[in-house]
């Protein structure tokens, strides 16, 4: 255990490591070439290619210093555990909202995610990313409680009756909300042929997140299980989790149904009647 965590701690405890080991990762190179690379000294590259050199890691050509076989798969598995943090460190602040019930789920999916995150310092930035993506998409599926009321709901509505194209999945008690908050805006959404509402029982997560997909991203709403307080949103345009999002959907859309007067007479929960 201890040797090869005291080797990754070798690499990734001197900047000039990783520099020139992702330096040889692209090609052979010279000295002159990985000084001018990394920026070290003469003298410290000369000690990193004497411990890479008694590693087995690298082997010289001439004046060229390449990677070996041995020195590649070092490479490739340092580049993939650094690439593997830089990912927990972009979605560790909303983990606790991520829908980690619903199956495929993966953290990977959402790696180069345009997150936008209240404590960050601006409050309406998520706010702002979800009016920003209604306004430049002609299509919207989705299911959840992420459009619920006030702003968001209100663009939601707008872009409906602009003609956009939406179908959307509620929970009963989140859309008997929503029909209590504003039942004319409600009903004017709902009459559109081209905007489908349905409910259903057993949605996954929904106390916490749902999801959005738009004509070419897909996106994460990210909420409090307790206040309903919008709290995060991010978003991609990564094909894997478009895939992804849409097979949830099928799978759920198949089952769901039309609002009925079961779903009118729902009572409200009191969360969703906070200010």
């Amino acid at each position: 255990m201890g040797s090869f965590i005291e080797e990754i701690e070798f690499i990734a405890s001197s900047k000039h490591r990783v520099g020139v080991l992702e330096a040889l990762a692209e090609g052979g190179h010279d000295r002159r070439d990985l000084e001018s690379m990394t920026g070290a000294h003469s003298s410290t590259i000369g000690r990193v290619l004497s411990d890479f050199e008694e590693r087995r890691w690298i082997e010289r050509n001439g004046p060229t210093y390449e990677l070996t076989p041995l020195g590649e798969y070092v490479a490739d598995q340092f580049a993939d555990l650094c690439d593997a943090m830089e990912i927990e460190g972009k979605l560790r602040a909303v983990w606790q909202w991520l829908p980690r019930e619903m199956e495929g789920f993966s953290p990977e999916l959402f790696a180069d995610a345009v997150i936008a995150y209240p404590p960050t310092g601006y409050p309406y930035e998520p706010l702002e990313r979800v009016i920003q993506l209604y306004e430049e998409n002609d299509s919207l599926r989705g299911f959840g409680a992420t459009i619920f009321k006030g702003a968001a709901y209100e663009v939601f509505t707008r872009e409906a009756l602009d003609g956009m194209e939406m179908e959307f999945i509620y929970p009963a008690t989140c859309l008997s909300a929503i029909i209590n908050w504003n039942p004319e805006l409600f009903q004017q959404t709902a009459n559109l042929e081209h905007c489908n509402i349905l409910v259903h029982d057993d949605l996954p997560d929904t106390r916490r997140c749902g999801i959005d997909i738009f004509d070419d991203r897909v996106a994460i709403c990210c909420h409090d299980p307790e206040t309903r307080a919008f709290r995060a949103w991010f978003d991609t345009a990564a094909p894997e989790a478009r895939e992804w999002a849409k097979s949830v959907f099928q799978e759920y859309r198949s089952e769901a149904r039309s609002v009925d007067e079961e779903v009118l007479a729902t009572p409200v929960p009191e969360q969703f009647t906070s200010p």
